[in-house]
């Protein structure tokens, strides 16, 4: 795998640590440059374009509970990465988000899929744009502020 590649599946990976911890400032902070956006025809469809929007758009969409996260576990897999050139990639992956709660059990609450692209700049890869295509859900109740269905 090159450097980039690996830079990039990092990033892939930074995304689900920062979420799982409740950082949101942190997830905000990988979009500096980029934009998250929904599927087409999604149920709920949304693009947050720059850090504070993604920031603004994760605050109001993510229950964090008494220890500062949102219970989670976002599993992130079958990472597919193409690094175009020096300063353009892009991946497909998949994702599986667990939670648990003392009233909870623990359970895969959605799965889809990443279809992500990325820039180089100064020298560090960015997200351009991730869009999140939902293909399996389960119990979101305790995880969004939302109804997604």
């Amino acid at each position: 795998m090159s450097d980039a590649a690996r830079e990039i599946e990092n990033l892939l990976y930074a995304y689900a640590e920062r979420i799982d911890a409740g950082d949101l400032e942190g997830v905000a902070a990988l979009f500096e440059h980029g934009s998250i956006t929904s599927a087409p025809k999604a149920p709920v469809e949304k693009v947050a374009r720059g850090r504070d929007a993604v920031l603004e758009l994760y605050q109001g969409s993510t229950r964090l509970y008494e220890d500062g996260t949102p219970r989670t576990k976002h599993v992130t897999t079958n990472a597919i990465i193409e690094v175009e050139n020096n300063d353009h990639a892009s991946a497909r992956s998949y994702y599986t988000v667990f939670q648990q709660l003392d009233d909870f059990p623990l359970q895969p609450i959605i799965a889809g899929r990443y279809q992500d692209s990325f820039h180089r700049m100064d020298g560090r890869w960015w997200f351009e744009r991730r869009t999140m295509f939902v293909d399996l859900l389960g119990d979101l109740s305790r995880h969004l502020l939302f109804d997604l269905k």
